[in-house]
């Protein structure tokens, strides 16, 4: 199978109808996930009007007290509330955490369950239904909603690697999936001083999808060394030494602030489009061919902005290893296999401050 470069689809995030024949689009997601790693979607499926039910709801309990914030705290299972700073996604160029506070909801699972024995699994922690009557049961329609146009990517990401399109559906049986409301400060973004929105970094797991408001600020690493600039190279990116501000200059916030053969590029927000990109463990499966790019949030306006980010990630003990589709004797595995569970209990360790999840009983290595 040939596989496109890096600019085969000519626009840095392209904009995918799944309206369109299913050979088609996943002909179209091929080329977005061999260039940039990002694209939107639109004709999702998911009614506009409960997008906008879920945002308003998410602007309310952000508005809660931070005393009622608080009593929902991140626990163990990765459930629960992140306050400002409190995450920090790139912690060699950023000076204090991000710029963002958060919540983490995710698969319910019993606390009296077998299957709450393991890390990353339990129940959901919820603002009171006194104070937000109908939270729990928008936000839940929502992440549902989700759910389904997760599973349908899942399938057109099979397809465009010429694999059966039920061919991931397996270890997504009981996924690890995230639901992650966003707040993000009106602090103005500096990133010379390593003031982020969100710090650079790529998304952990299977795939994300993307609702943001239509306050723009999120970026990504584009230009011919891209692949450079993937998951696996993160650490290196900035070897010429000073952060990734210092070397941009003052047009940091601009499109198109060029440094060492590539660019910042911003992600435009699009009305009734959910953005979607890539995340590492996709990119360890296809052996580096789907790209997990670098990314980043930055504040230029002054105002404050909203996002839901939807991680779809596989069950805890599926096996991460590269796709026989994706290497041979010319281009052998170039990651080690691993096991979903591990890999962000490993990542989730390295940036939030207040997850201090342990092996639970039953798990330990």
């Amino acid at each position: 199978m040939g596989w496109p470069n890096a600019h085969a689809t000519g626009q840095a995030v392209p904009v995918i109808d799944l309206g369109l024949p299913e050979e088609l689009v996943a002909t179209h997601i091929r080329e977005a996930c061999t260039g940039s790693g990002f694209f939107y979607v639109t004709n999702h499926g998911v009614p506009q009007s409960l997008v906008d039910d879920t945002f308003q709801q998410q602007r309310q309990l952000f508005q809660l007290p931070m005393s009622e914030k608080m009593a929902m705290l991140q626990n163990e299972n990765n459930r629960g509330y992140t306050p400002f700073r409190e995450e920090t996604l790139d912690p060699v160029h950023q000076t204090h955490g991000d710029t963002k506070e958060g919540f983490y909801f995710g698969r319910e699972v019993a606390a009296d369950s077998e299957e709450s024995k393991k890390p990353l699994h339990g129940p959901n922690q919820w603002p009171d239904p006194q104070r937000m009557p109908h939270y729990r049961e928008v936000t839940w329609q929502y992440y549902e909603a989700l759910y389904g146009l997760g599973m349908r990517l899942l399938r057109l990401l099979a397809l465009s690697l010429g694999l059966p399109g039920g061919y991931f559906a397996p270890m997504f049986d009981r996924p690890m999936v995230t639901l992650r409301p966003l707040h993000y400060s009106g602090e103005v973004s500096d990133p010379g001083a390593g003031v982020f929105g969100a710090g650079a970094h790529t998304d952990y797991g299977m795939l994300t999808i993307l609702a943001t408001d239509d306050t723009p600020g999120l970026q990504i690493w584009t230009g011919p060394d891209v692949a450079s600039r993937s998951a696996s190279n993160i650490s290196n990116a900035n070897s010429g030494g000073g952060s990734w501000g210092e070397r941009e200059g003052a047009g940091a916030g601009e499109e198109g602030a060029a440094t060492a053969g590539g660019r910042w590029r911003d992600v435009e927000p699009i009305a009734g489009a959910f953005i979607i990109n890539l995340g590492d463990m996709l990119e360890r499966w296809t052996n580096g061919r789907y790209r997990s790019t670098l990314h980043r949030v930055i504040n230029t306006s002054g105002r404050e902005r909203y996002s839901i980010a939807f991680f779809f990630e596989p069950n805890f003990d599926a096996e991460v290893a590269v796709l026989p589709v994706c290497c041979g004797p010319d281009d052998p595995p170039r990651y080690p296999p691993t096991t979903a569970g591990q890999h962000l209990l490993d990542k989730y360790a390295a940036t939030h401050a207040g997850y201090h999840g342990p092996v639970k009983k039953g798990q330990e290595k």
